[in-house]
C-alpha cells in the first residue's frame, strides 16, 4: 500500500514520541538514581561518622584508662598528658555522638544512660588519679580492683557495639541499594537505547519507502508535465489574447463613456444659452459640473493602467483646473487653490468624491464672495486609514437658520453621497468664511 504523506507524518511522530518518551525515561531514572545517590552518599557519611565516633569514645576511654595506670604505676607525670586530652575526646565525642542520634528512636533511651556511664567511668578515673598523687597507691589499686571500672567499662561497650553495628547495618543497606539502583540504571539504559535505536530503524525504514514513492511518483509527474505544459502554454495564449482583448475594451469603453459626457455637457450648456432664466442656467450649470466630474474620472481609466484606484492628486487637480474654466466662463471671478497629497481612492468612492468637490467648489464661488473676487482652498490628505476632503473659503460665511441658497439639490447630493461612502460631513465658520469637511474611512469596508 502506498505511504501517504499523513501517514508518514503519523507514523514520524509516533516514532519520535516513543524515542521521546524512552530519553525522558532515561534521563529522569538518571536524574533520580542520581540524586538517590547523593542521598545515599550523605546517609553512608553520617553512618559512618557515627561508627567513628564510637570507635572513638571506646579508643579514648581505653587510652584514658591505660594512662591512668601507667601514672599510679610509676607516679611518671608524662602520663597525664596523654590522658587529659583522652578525657576530653570521650566527653566530645559522647555529646557529638548524642547529638547525632537525637532523633533516632532507637537510640533515644539509650543515649543519656550512655553518655552518664562515660562520665561516671571519667568521675571513677580522676578519682583514682587523686589518690596516687595523695600518695595512696594501695587506696589507688584498691579502686581499680574493685572491678567497678571494668563494670562500667563494659556496658559503655555494649552501648557503643551497639551503635557500631547499627551504623554497619544501615551502611550495608545503603551500598546494596546502591548496588541495585546501579543495575537497574544499566537495565534502563540498555532498554531505551534498544527503544531509540528501534525509532530510528523505523523513521529510516518509513522515509526509505516514502522516498522511493516520491522518486516513483515525480517520474510519473514528469511524464504527465510534459503534455500538460504544451497545454498550459497554449492556454496562457488565449487567456493572454482575451485579457489583451478585455483591457482594450475597457479602455474604449471608459474613452467612449468620457467623450458622451462630455458631449451631454457640452449639450447642456449649449442649452443653457438658450434658456433666459438665471435659475434654470444656474441649475444646468450645476448639472453639467456633476456631468463633467464624472467624465474626468472615465477620462483617468482610459489613460491609466490601473481601473480599481485613482490617484487623487491627479484626479483632483485636472478636475478643479476645469472646474475653474467653466466658472471664469460663467463670470465668477474666485480662483481656486488646491493642496492635496497622492493618495489612491478606489474608483467608486472617487467619482464620489469628486461630486462632492466639485458642489462645494461651486457654492463657494458663486455665494461666498457674492460675485466679488477671492479664493476658494480645496484639501485632501490621509489621517492614519481616513482620509479627510476640506473646501475653504474666506467669505461671507454661514448663518445659523438661514435657508439653503440655491436649488438645495447639491446639498441632498452631498447627504446621500457620505451616506453611500459612511463618511461624516461638517460645516462650521472660520471667521470669516466658511469650511466643509468630509472624512471617510480607506480601509475596504
Amino acid at each position: 500500500m502506498p505511504i501517504s504523506r499523513r501517514y508518514l507524518i503519523t507514523s514520524t511522530l509516533i516514532f519520535l514520541m516513543i524515542g521521546a518518551v524512552a530519553l525522558l525515561g532515561l534521563v529522569g531514572a538518571t536524574v533520580w538514581l542520581s540524586q538517590r545517590a547523593q542521598v545515599d552518599a550523605g546517609m553512608v557519611d553520617a553512618q559512618r561518622l557515627l561508627r567513628n565516633r564510637a570507635v572513638s569514645i571506646r579508643e579514648a576511654l581505653l587510652a584514658a584508662e591505660s594512662s591512668q595506670r601507667g601514672y599510679i604505676l610509676t607516679s611518671n607525670q608524662i602520663y597525664l598528658a596523654p590522658y587529659e586530652n583522652a578525657k576530653l575526646v570521650a566527653q566530645d565525642e559522647t555529646a557529638q555522638l548524642t547529638l547525632d542520634l537525637a532523633s533516632s528512636a532507637r537510640f533515644q533511651a539509650m543515649l543519656p544512660r550512655l553518655k552518664l556511664l562515660v562520665e561516671q567511668r571519667i568521675t571513677e578515673l580522676d578519682k583514682s588519679v587523686s589518690e596516687s598523687d595523695a600518695g595512696g597507691i594501695a587506696s589507688a589499686a584498691a579502686t581499680i580492683s574493685n572491678n567497678q571500672g571494668k563494670a562500667l567499662m563494659d556496658e559503655i561497650q555494649v552501648f557503643l557495639s551497639a551503635i557500631v553495628i547499627e551504623a554497619e547495618d544501615n551502611l550495608t543497606d545503603r551500598l546494596r541499594t546502591q548496588t541495585a539502583n546501579i543495575f537497574a540504571l544499566r537495565v534502563g539504559t540498555v532498554l531505551a537505547s534498544l527503544m531509540i535505536l528501534g525509532v530510528m530503524v523505523g523513521v529510516l525504514i518509513t522515509y526509505t519507502r516514502y522516498t522511493r514513492e516520491i522518486v516513483q511518483a515525480r517520474d510519473d509527474l514528469s511524464k504527465a508535465n510534459a503534455s500538460l505544459e504544451i497545454r498550459v502554454a497554449e492556454r496562457t495564449d488565449d487567456l493572454v489574447r482575451a485579457r489583451d482583448r478585455a483591457e482594450v475594451l475597457l479602455t474604449e469603453v471608459n474613452h467612449r463613456v468620457a467623450n458622451n459626457l462630455s458631449f451631454v455637457s457640452a449639450l447642456i450648456r449649449l442649452q443653457r444659452q438658450a434658456i433666459p432664466d438665471k435659475v434654470a442656467k444656474e441649475a444646468l450649470d450645476e448639472t453639467s459640473a456633476r456631468i463633467q466630474a464624472v467624465a474626468e474620472i472615465h477620462k483617468h481609466l482610459y489613460t491609466s493602467g490601473d481601473v480599481t484606484s485613482v490617484a487623487m492628486d491627479t484626479y483632483m487637480t485636472a478636475l478643479l483646473d476645469q472646474l475653474e474654466q467653466t466658472l471664469t466662463s460663467g463670470g465668477f471671478g474666485a480662483t481656486i487653490k488646491h493642496d492635496i497629497e497622492p493618495v489612491r481612492v478606489p474608483t467608486n468612492a472617487i467619482i464620489s468624491l469628486g461630486i462632492v468637490v466639485t458642489e462645494w467648489v461651486t457654492n463657494a464661488v458663486k455665494y461666498a464672495y457674492e460675485g466679488k473676487p477671492g479664493e476658494v482652498r480645496v484639501l485632501a490628505r490621509r489621517q492614519d486609514d481616513k482620509l479627510l476632503v476640506a473646501v475653504q473659503d474666506d467669505g461671507i460665511g454661514m448663518s445659523v437658520g438661514t435657508p439653503a441658497r440655491g436649488t438645495g439639490v447639491g446639498s441632498k447630493i452631498v447627504t446621500t453621497i457620505a451616506r453611500s461612502l459612511k463618511a461624516e460631513v461638517d460645516y462650521s465658520n472660520r471667521n470669516p468664511g466658511t469650511e466643509a469637511r468630509l472624512v471617510m474611512s480607506l480601509e475596504p469596508a
